[in-house]
Parts: C-alpha cells; structure tokens; sequence
C-alpha cells in the first residue's frame, strides 16, 4: 500500500517494489477502498508481477475479487521472448474453469411480447440442467467427444447439437489450436455426459430486455434494439475443463518447493512468491502441454455454449408454439491464455495474454475482428446479478492499456458462505418475482450464494471501466427469466 500511485481516471497503480519484475493497476474509482479494504487481490497481483517473463503491468479489472493464485479479474501477460523458453504460462493465472464465457443471442420477438414467462422459466429449467453433476447433457461418444475437442462450437453444428449461425461472430470463430491428445482419460470422462449443462454458482441462462440504447450505431450494426428480447448463456467447460487444469495445476505445483520465502523450480531456475501461480516457460514442453489441453477445453465450452443456445431456443419456440429467429450477438471468453501481438513500452511483443474472470475488449479496426465488428469494436459481455441487470460494451476507439481487456461481470462482495448466512431466501425470491423476474433455480442454498447483495452494483462496475478507457457502453439489459444453477 506504500506504491500505490494515481493513472487517470478509474486507475490506481502499485509501483514495481520487492522482486516484482513489473507495476500492477487496479481499476477502481476509490484507492482508499485498497487501503482499508481486503489486502489479498492485490497481494496476488504483486505476486503474479514476479511472474518470470511478465511485461506491462498486471492488472485487476473493476469487478475482480480473491482467487487462485491470480484474482478473479485478473490479466498477467508474459513475454514469449522473455529467457531460454520464453516466459511463463500458469494454469492457475487462467483458472479452473476454462473457457468460462457468455454468449448473447438476439431474438426476434419483442420482451413485452413474451407470453406467459414463469411457465416459461419452468420449461426452460427442465430443458438447461443445471447443478454440479453434470447429468442430464447430450450423448457424446468418444468420437464425438474428439471432434468437439478439436473443433470446437462448429463441431457441435456439425453434429446436430447445438446452434451455430455463424462462427465469425464467436470469439476465435469458437476454436482455439487445442491439442486433444493432452486431455487425460479422467477429463474426457467428466466430458462425455456434461455437454449441454449450465453447471452451478453463477452460471445462468436468461432472457432478458433491451432496456436502453446508449450506442445506437454499434445496437444496429449487432441486430440489437431497445425493447428486444434477447438471451445470455453463461457457462464453460464443466468438469472437464476443471480436470484439465486440475491434472496440471498438481504436475507444476510438485515442481516446485520452498525457498527464499516463496517457491523455486530447479527444473527451470525460477523463484515464485506462490505456489498458486505454479508456471513452466511458453516454449517448454509443460507449457505446451498446458496450452494444448487448454486449447481442447476451451473448444468444449465453446460447444457447451452452442449446445446450450440450441436447448434455449428449442424450449422457447416449444412455449411460443412458432418458429423464432436468432442471430449470434457474440461469444466471449473469461478464462483463458492466449498468444496476442501487442506494444509494450514502445516495442512488438509476442505475450501469453492470461485473462482470468476479463474479457477481451479489442478496439474497431483490429486484426482479429471479423468484417462484422471491425467498424464498432469487439462487442464485451458483461452479466451483472440476477436481480440488476446486465451490459453489453463494446472495446474502446483504441487498444486499451490492460491489453485489451476489460470486466466481464459484476464481481463478489461476499464470499458463498457469508451471502448463505445473511440471505433470506424467501425474501429474495418474493422480491425477484415482484420486480418481474421469473426465476427457475435447483436448491434455496445456491441460490442465496448468488443474491444481488452479493455482488457489486455491475452499473458501478460498468462505470468505471468506461471512465478507465477500457470499453464503451453500447446497451443496458434487464433480467426477465432466470434459470440458475
């Protein structure tokens, strides 16, 4: 706390100290909230600045919290150039959860025009499994399995699954370079019965309204207008992402043991103040190994997400009694490490870009954006609680300093167990359904896990990451039927 310095509006840095080999930034209106407020993100993030290999600064996005190793709204890029092997890749800097993401599709059918939305959500909820088992997923055979794991979101069109209209307007095209050979056989099985599931805690899928317009030209370009229904899907790769990173996040950690007041690898001569962030080099066989498997977890939430699309809309044209018409706003990544060219102090860098709870928010005219979004920028989906609303932005009129990246949702004040203590439940759901939420969720104690007060207010967050530099605010969205975990 005695490093910290003022960027600019909505950015506080912590200057490079210790045996940080960079500066680190938080996005937040409020440096006092650093100083009396919870000390262990920004711990994390000086720790993940001793990251060998590490350039730029580390950052924390507006809604970033305590995680593993790196926290949740977290962003550590390292340099593919940095050393022998270049610098780290750390499974615990991308999560456990790869892939987690949200996809937004807009509807052909106005909200107010929605009938009948509480049997809807009891529709819906049998037609979304949602919880920790897994159960309930489409039938995979170890054939399909692999194409999923190979080729992603288009493998799950391919397969008569799931929902694909274009895979332009999918992050990535809804593929990374995976390597399916690098999944162990465990992964593959916690795989093979939970495609098509939402999963727990604060996955969700929802139907919500276009409440508000603020970029209409960005709106029109996306096929969004104020008043529409549109749907959010927000889920990942389920268990066998979280076994993916598990098998991993074991094999480096026992690389490394303690010294000097943190942890060494002698394998690759590196000092890290947390075993958490346990990394090997980009070029290494063990950070290839992690990227490869990392590459075909992500291709499985890319898939989980289409599959979910496709439920979604069959359960909604089941209700409606007609066909609907849907078109892919975009799908975005949470948790996720990719290889990205960006300027650093003036100089070309190859980086291992981890983004851990953030999302990517690439500026109109970049390389990577599709002929759809090079004029408006990368759209950036942003789920607040279910009781709030959420955003869609979209990236700023230039690359942003956080490289690229911005919040991706509302962010905890709570931890699980307090929100479970100090929620009533029955109060939450009386007042969901007053303020015309329509609500199917698994047990009263998840659910009090996910309240609004356990969350910040996503239009704060919002607020500050516009007035940082690091998005550009395109529509406010309201929830009208939730299904949850």
């Amino acid at each position: 706390m005695d490093h910290l310095e003022t960027l600019g509006p909505g950015m506080v840095g912590i200057r490079k100290h210790g045996r940080m080999l960079t500066d680190a930034a938080v996005v937040t209106r409020d440096p006092d909230a650093l100083i009396g407020g919870d000390q262990r993100a920004p711990e994390q993030l000086v720790n993940a600045a001793c990251m060998p290999g590490a350039v730029g600064r580390v950052w924390a996005m507006a809604d970033h919290h305590f995680g593993y190793g790196l926290p949740i709204g977290g962003v550590l890029a390292t340099d593919h150039d940095a050393g022998e092997l270049g610098g780290g890749v750390s499974p615990g800097a991308v999560g456990f959860d790869i892939n987690c993401g949200v996809r937004m599709l807009a509807l052909d059918l106005m909200a107010d025009d929605l009938p009948d939305p509480a049997r809807l959500a009891r529709r819906l909820g049998g037609r979304l499994p949602a919880g920790t088992s897994g159960g309930g997923g489409v039938d995979l055979d170890a054939r399909g399995l692999e194409a999923i794991l190979s080729e992603g979101a288009s493998a799950a069109a391919d397969l008569g699954l799931g929902f694909v209209d274009n895979v332009a307007h999918l992050e990535s095209h809804g593929r990374l370079a995976g390597d399916p050979t690098l999944v162990s056989e465990r992964a593959r099985a916690r795989g093979l019965s939970s495609l098509g599931t939402l999963g727990s805690g604060n996955h969700f899928a929802e139907l919500q309204r276009v409440e508000h317009v603020l970029e209409p030209d960005a709106a029109r370009a996306w096929g969004v207008e104020e008043g529409q229904l549109v749907a959010m899907i927000h889920s990942g790769s389920r268990g066998l992402g979280h076994q993916v990173c598990t098998d991993h996040v074991r094999h480096l950690e026992r690389q490394y043991v303690e010294r000097d007041g943190g942890w060494w690898s002698e394998a690759h001569g590196w000092w890290i103040p947390d075993r958490q962030l346990a990394a090997a080099p980009r070029h290494h066989p063990d950070g290839e190994a992690y990227i490869g498997a990392m590459g075909a977890a992500a291709n499985y939430a890319f898939a989980n997400r289409a599959v979910l699309a496709q439920r979604l809309l069959d359960g909604l044209e089941a209700h409606i009694g007609t066909p609907i018409e849907a078109a892919t706003v975009y799908d975005v990544a949470h948790n996720i490490a990719k290889d990205e060219q960006h300027v650093v102090d003036g100089r070309r860098c190859t980086c291992c870009v981890h983004r851990k709870g953030a999302t990517r928010a690439f500026p109109a005219g970049h390389d990577e954006l599709t002929k759809r979004y090079a004029p408006t920028g990368q759209p950036v989906l942003v789920p607040g609680d279910m009781g709030t609303g959420s955003w869609l932005l979209a990236g700023p009129g230039r690359m942003n300093s956080a490289f690229g990246s911005s919040c991706h949702g509302a962010g905890r004040t709570l931890s699980r167990h307090a929100a479970r203590e100090r929620v009533d439940v029955d109060a939450l759901k009386a007042n969901l359904l007053a303020s015309g939420v329509h609500l199917k969720h698994g047990s009263d104690r998840s659910l009090g896990e996910e309240a609004p007060e356990a969350y910040k207010a996503v239009d704060d967050v919002v607020d500050v990451t516009v007035a940082a530099g690091l998005a550009r605010p395109v529509a406010r969205l309201t929830p009208k039927v939730v299904v949850k975990g």
